[in-house]
């Protein structure tokens, strides 16, 4: 695309800073080059900038002129973009750029994520750190390291390292929304080493691939019926090995925890005598996948292709439990919140699969703005894979952000939106990861709202930014500064 495409939507200033980080290579855990970027814009405005101990970039910024008795804001985004490409797309994101392109009123890449989420909100915060003309008070920058692997960055925040007292989380992905909530989170690994087996010799291998699914936002999305590739596959896998006695040699599917999976392939061995009706087998399967998902997901494909019969495959009984943990697991939604029925409480995400070469490995990112019912998932999901004779490790758990609907922000900024735009902001709770939750119990007794513009399919390479919502999103966050309360 022409770079000046970009560079003419409106708002402009926030618009070319996003572009900059379409050129910056930024995948989670590669931080090195956009930490850099960071810290060289901040200080060529004369800034105070520097990188704590996490990692983390912050920037500060005086209050300008007759706004010193503000209260201290702190603009908060992450660095980091999650790295999903279509199977079909070459691209090397610790190297290549982002490749955007304007359509229509949407701004998309071609082939892999856009990195809107959460480059949108990094772009919105380097035009407020540049502009001269705008009333604010104390302000401060936070842009954390690693948000969508572990919200590393927010985890490893010390407690003194903030001077604001007004958090503005620039994360979520609807315009019109504020967020005051969010649900917590934690990580289940389930592994099991296993003595490998040789195959018949006679025996002849088959790879079949599902693609085609949707895949999204593990949070955000998980309430929208879309189906997981490793579930899709555990179940066809299941009904193979029960319909044609064959043998599982590899399992691999997914590759984020927190996005919902959208490819999956498994190896299996055939005696060659079992092969009839095979073809016609998995045709049938394809089209009952298709039926069973419609209209939520189109053009599912599952196919078969012949292979080399692998050197070893996964022992009878052990595949057969591995796969019957994977078709019991908990996978979606779990339950709504009983006061807010129209929002998830609990969820999880069958988020990684790998089987194959002695090792099977399962990774799961279990969700709930309830503590204890996040804790009973974890139970029960540990409970599923320990029958398998899985070993299960729990790590990287947080709790949730609880709202305060007497936040002095938020009042302030239901009256701005008011104001601006004629209609009512709503007022919501997320079922997503969001770093307020960690960095409020870092940092205790920050007042927090989280905004942003409208994004569509983040994490994956659907994802999309709505061009109209992001001016609409920069003027509410400039008027929000020009009317924080004194201290």
């Amino acid at each position: 695309m022409l770079m000046s495409t970009i560079l003419q939507l409106a708002p402009q200033n926030v618009w070319k800073h996003f572009y900059s980080l379409t050129r910056i290579p930024r995948p989670s855990g590669h931080m090195e080059k956009i930490t850099r970027f960071l810290v060289d814009f901040g200080k060529g405005l004369g800034l105070e900038t520097f990188v704590d101990e996490a990692g983390n970039v912050i920037i500060r910024k005086p209050a300008t002129l007759g706004m010193e008795g503000r209260k201290g804001v702190v603009l908060q985004a992450h660095m980091d973009m999650v790295p999903q490409k279509n199977n079909d797309t070459v691209h090397d994101f610790t190297a290549d750029p982002i490749e955007a392109y304007v359509v229509g009123d949407w701004v998309k890449a071609r082939g892999t994520t856009l990195g809107a989420d959460n480059g949108l909100g990094v772009a919105a915060i380097m035009a407020v750190l540049e502009d001269k003309d705008l009333k604010h008070g104390p302000l401060e920058a936070l842009i954390t390291k690693d948000e969508e692997t572990g919200m590393y960055g927010a985890f490893g925040l010390k407690p003194g390292t903030l001077q604001g007292e007004i958090l503005l989380n620039l994360d979520s992905e609807e315009e019109g929304e504020l967020y005051i909530g969010c649900a917590g989170g934690i990580d289940l690994t389930a592994t099991l080493e296993y003595k490998e087996e040789t195959p018949e010799a006679d025996f002849v291998a088959r790879r079949l691939t599902l693609k085609g699914l949707r895949g999204g936002h593990s949070g955000l999305e998980i309430n929208q019926g879309r189906a997981n590739a490793n579930k899709l596959m555990a179940r066809v896998v299941h009904d193979l090995l029960v319909e044609f006695d064959c043998r599982l040699a590899e399992f691999a599917g997914g590759n984020m925890r927190n996005a919902i999976p959208r490819e999956a392939h498994a190896v299996l061995a055939f005696n060659p005598q079992d092969l009839d009706g095979l073809d016609e087998y998995i045709a049938e399967y394809e089209a009952q996948l298709n039926a069973e998902y419609a209209p939520i997901e189109s053009g599912v494909t599952l196919t078969l292709e012949e292979v080399p019969l692998p050197a070893t495959v996964v022992p009878e009984e052990i595949q057969d439990n591995l796969i019957d943990a994977l078709m019991a697991c908990q996978n979606g939604v779990m339950r709504m919140i009983p006061t807010v029925p129209d929002t998830v409480e609990t969820s999880s995400n069958l988020a990684i699969v790998t089987i194959g070469g002695g090792k099977a490995e399962v990774k799961i990112l279990a969700r709930s703005s309830c503590d204890t019912m996040k804790d009973f998932l974890a139970d029960s999901l540990t409970a599923c894979f320990s029958m398998a004779g899985m070993k299960v490790e729990l790590s990287g758990g947080y709790s949730g952000w609880q709202p305060d609907v007497n936040s002095p922000i938020l009042h302030a900024m239901r009256l701005s939106y008011q104001q601006q735009f004629g209609v009512e902001p709503a007022v919501k709770v997320i079922h997503a990861g969001l770093e307020c939750g960690i960095i409020g119990a870092n940092c205790p007794g920050l007042d927090m709202v989280s905004f942003g513009p409208t994004l569509m399919s983040p994490h994956s390479p659907d994802e999309r930014a709505y061009i109209p919502s992001v001016g609409k999103f920069y003027s509410f966050l400039t008027a929000t500064l020009e009317q924080v309360p004194e201290k």
